[in-house]
């Protein structure tokens, strides 16, 4: 397994990016002749970058048996839409990295059933709106994300600086595609496998129940699971390999001591 560090120039953004990819070792690849290698594409939170997820959850280990790539972008504060202030985050994550990716890797996957995405609070956001927003993914995981605002409309009153530059206003932001059960409605065919665990603590618990509820009702291949649990990185840890057991992929899980 190699974890390798990229920085790249994004047209899209007109500034250096960088990413961080963990690619599988010669051993564990079944067919290095072929362009077959699955992707997962890992998501930050807020507070984090393109090394949050290799620092605190050891993502690397968790997948050393297995034959799969992950990819871990940032997008800032951006929440991974094309922001009001002209930082179009989605374009550069959604459309552009992965053929940044794939010049570098022509291993990888571009096969819509081998490329997945995740991510956690913002990210989870992120996955399912990178997900639905596109035709590139064919299974999108969310932990702890932010599904729905509804019930949060004071955050854009309370600090209209941050969330009018990412969002707009509440009435542009209310059935735009940057609302998730908005975007859903639009998305009729080659519809992605959907994931999602929240903390029954979490104070987006609520908004999970209801969200995943309204997804289901839409005809949404939907798995959701609920625990005791609040908004960190304790219970991401361990519900990040949930989702590497729901991919479609030979998870290996290693072998740990009795």
């Amino acid at each position: 397994m190699a974890v390798i560090n990229i920085e790249y120039y994004s047209e899209v953004l007109g500034m250096n990016r960088k990413v961080n990819v963990i690619y599988p070792e010669s051993s564990k690849v079944e067919d290095f002749s072929n362009t077959e290698i699955p992707v997962l594409y890992l998501l930050h939170g807020m507070s984090g970058n393109e090394n949050s997820w290799m620092i605190r959850s050891g993502i690397e280990r968790l997948i050393r048996h297995t034959n799969l790539a992950i990819v871990m972008p940032s997008t800032d504060l951006g929440f991974y839409v094309n922001t009001t202030y002209g930082m179009n985050y989605f374009d550069a994550i959604a459309l552009e990295l992965p053929k940044v990716i794939h010049n570098f890797f022509p291993n990888l996957s571009t096969k819509k059933e081998k490329n997945f995405i995740a991510g956690l609070s913002m990210g989870g956001y992120g996955a399912y709106r990178l997900a639905l927003g596109t035709d590139h993914f064919s299974y999108a995981a969310s932990l702890s994300g932010v599904l729905t605002f509804d019930g949060m409309e004071e955050n854009f009153k309370e600090n209209p600086a941050y969330w009018g530059g990412i969002f707009g206003n509440w009435e542009t932001f209310k059935g735009s595609d940057n609302e998730i059960l908005a975007l859903a409605d639009r998305k009729n065919e080659e519809r992605p496998k959907l994931y999602a665990w929240c903390g029954k603590q979490d104070f987006l618990f609520p908004g999970n129940e209801y969200a995943i509820a309204e997804l289901k009702k839409k005809g949404f291949d939907v798995t959701y699971e609920s625990s005791d649990g609040v908004h960190e990185w304790y219970y991401w840890t361990k519900k990040i390999e949930s989702v590497l057991q729901w991919l479609p992929i030979n998870y290996k899980q290693e072998e740990r001591l009795s």
